[in-house]
């Protein structure tokens, strides 16, 4: 018997939280054709960022990996709100991770397998996708991971 994506998501511990509402002048979603687009979400985990600074200075891999799982955890209540429903989900197309990390840091793809792992442990095969994972100087209120995601419906 196939497990629903509620199964999954109640197997591995993870109740969704509600979709945050936009910081700024912009959309958390956004609906074209069969494709639902994401803004960016953040490492929130009760309103609060998981972890802050910059991967290779303040932060681990390993803690950059769970901040990297919070932010999938949210592109999913974000798909939950648009969707109603995230059996609707027949793919993630694509992730673009945003790893805030000092020059010398080189393993932003490592981070962004906290996203990318999450999401095939709960949608399966649905759940793998294409991804980008790139460093930057830093992101919005001091977090270490921003994603984004192309979602096919």
């Amino acid at each position: 018997m196939t497990s629903t994506i509620s199964q999954k998501l109640d197997a591995l511990g993870i109740s969704l939280p509600k979709a945050a509402v936009p910081a700024a002048n912009y959309l958390p979603t956004i609906t074209t054709g069969n494709l639902l687009f994401t803004s960016g979400q953040l490492p929130l985990r009760d309103g609060a960022l998981v972890h802050e600074g910059l991967l290779g200075r303040d932060l681990t891999v390993e803690q950059g990996q769970e901040a990297a799982r919070w932010c999938a955890i949210n592109i999913l209540a974000q798909a939950q709100a648009a969707l109603g429903d995230l059996e609707k989900i027949k793919r993630i197309v694509k992730i673009a991770i945003f790893v805030a990390s000092m020059p010398e840091f080189t393993e932003q793809h490592l981070v962004g397998n906290g996203a990318s792992n999450l999401l095939a442990d709960v949608l399966g095969d649905a759940g793998r996708h294409a991804r980008s994972a790139v460093g930057t100087a830093s992101l919005p209120l001091n977090a270490p991971v921003e994603i984004e995601a192309i979602i096919e419906v």
